[in-house]
């Protein structure tokens, strides 16, 4: 996400921390790249104006002038601006509620749906408790077997009584939810026009009985700035508590999210970063704009692994490492850890550095990833555990046994190599990133 702008920012950057000292020549420069990169990203010009004259202010004060190394003091001030723009600190949601009550609303078209099925699953991991999905959208054509077909998937309940009054369902739904102790109520809207007033006037009806802890917009973040009329409409009416952004895994520029909180005051609470029924995560500034500025994301990085991996299977993985026994078993257990986070490719982006490695535009296709798992189990126990007896004749015959070329088969040995010996850096602190 953002890939295009962080370039743009992170090469900006890169100059100005050559300079020995700040001056305002060398300011009205930097100044001038982070400007156009923030208009080509679409962001709102007022908050270019404004984003940059704070930057500037801040970067000619006294403290970076006295600064034994201004061009990182310079940096930080980016970042913190940045974190500002796009909100400060997360906002977690208000679930005080018994139950809690969650009502999603937006456009046709904007992920709606998909977005309430995400957020249901995104709850029902974290807080290890029951949500009811409501199917309340009568009018798109088959929304409801959609939402069905999604708690389906994730085996979560959906209430659902056809095209009736939407009202009506959602009345019916709170007394099932208190009956049977659901923990969470998410609403599901039909999508509408900000300027449809009849159909506002439904959503407002909704509101007013249901009296939910949150109403969140989805909206898609490649919208462009049409994207904060439509905000400041369902806020006039609704008084949103939060905002989620879908497609941000796409080609988006990212000028939504940089001028949301500014413009309109409604916080971003999620974003949408696959297609998955898992690719939902919590905005928080702090963490996005690091993202933005190729410095990585490793929290969550952590989270994700925290999620998915046997904690004490990494342990004696991470021993292995330090002790330099790591073998092609150990190799194979962790792919299948690893597999469970999702897809790598959006891993990889989260290291500090991304972009400056190439990491940000790798396609990992899963098939690769099950030739290794293919090649590795073509070989006797002895040869995983102590891949240097692998010669000619070996190769051949695990080529042979996995239907793949000695070619394929002298890649993964070499990858491997090259992974031990990075892993072996990093358990040592040793590893250096380029930004």
């Amino acid at each position: 996400m953002f890939e295009s702008l962080g370039d743009r920012l992170q090469n900006a950057l890169h100059k100005i921390k050559g300079y020995g000292k700040i001056t305002e020549d060398n300011i009205s420069d930097m100044m001038r790249d982070i400007r156009l990169a923030l208009l080509e990203a679409d962001v709102n010009y007022k908050v270019v104006k404004e984003f940059t004259n704070n930057v500037k202010e801040k970067a000619l004060g006294e403290e970076v002038k006295k600064s034994l190394k201004p061009g990182e003091l310079f940096v930080k001030i980016v970042k913190d601006e940045l974190t500002e723009l796009l909100g400060g600190e997360s906002r977690p949601l208000n679930l005080s509620g018994n139950p809690a009550i969650l009502m999603l609303v937006g456009l046709q078209g904007s992920g709606k749906t998909t977005s309430i099925a995400k957020l249901a699953n995104l709850l029902r991991k974290k807080h290890a408790k029951k949500p009811l999905l409501v199917a309340a959208d009568v009018y798109r054509p088959a929304a409801i077997d959609q939402l069905k077909q999604l708690g389906k998937e994730l085996g979560i309940e959906v209430f659902e009584e056809g095209k009736k009054n939407p009202v009506e369902i959602v009345e019916h739904a709170l007394a099932q939810a208190k009956e049977a102790n659901y923990d969470y109520v998410l609403i599901d809207t039909a999508g509408r026009l900000h300027i449809d007033e009849e159909l506002m006037d439904e959503l407002i009806e909704i509101q007013q009985f249901a009296k939910p802890q949150e109403v969140l917009l989805v909206i898609d973040s490649m919208m462009g700035q049409d994207a904060i009329n439509v905000i400041e409409g369902f806020n006039g009416a609704l008084s949103l508590t939060g905002v989620i952004l879908t497609k941000l895994d796409g080609d988006t520029r990212g000028g939504v999210a940089l001028s949301v909180r500014h413009l309109t005051n409604v916080p971003i609470k999620f974003m949408g970063v696959s297609e998955k029924l898992d690719g939902l995560e919590l905005f928080d500034p702090k963490r996005m704009a690091g993202r933005i500025l190729g410095m990585g994301d490793i929290l969550s990085i952590v989270e994700k692994a925290t999620e998915a991996i046997d904690q004490e299977e990494a342990e004696k993985t991470a021993k292995k490492v330090k002790n330099g026994k790591f073998d092609l078993e150990d190799f194979l257990a962790s792919m299948k850890q690893i597999k469970r986070l999702g897809p790598l490719e959006n891993i990889l982006k989260l290291l500090p550095g991304a972009s400056k490695m190439g990491l940000n535009n790798v396609n990992i296709d899963p098939k690769q990833i099950s030739h290794v798992e293919a090649i590795i189990l073509s070989m006797t126990k002895e040869e995983r555990r102590n891949p240097d007896i692998i010669k000619a004749s070996r190769k051949t015959r695990i080529a042979n046994g996995c239907g793949l070329s000695v070619q394929e088969v002298n890649r993964l040995l070499a990858q491997f190599d090259q992974m031990k010996k990075m892993m072996k850096q990093m358990s040592s602190g040793n590893m250096k990133f380029p930004f």
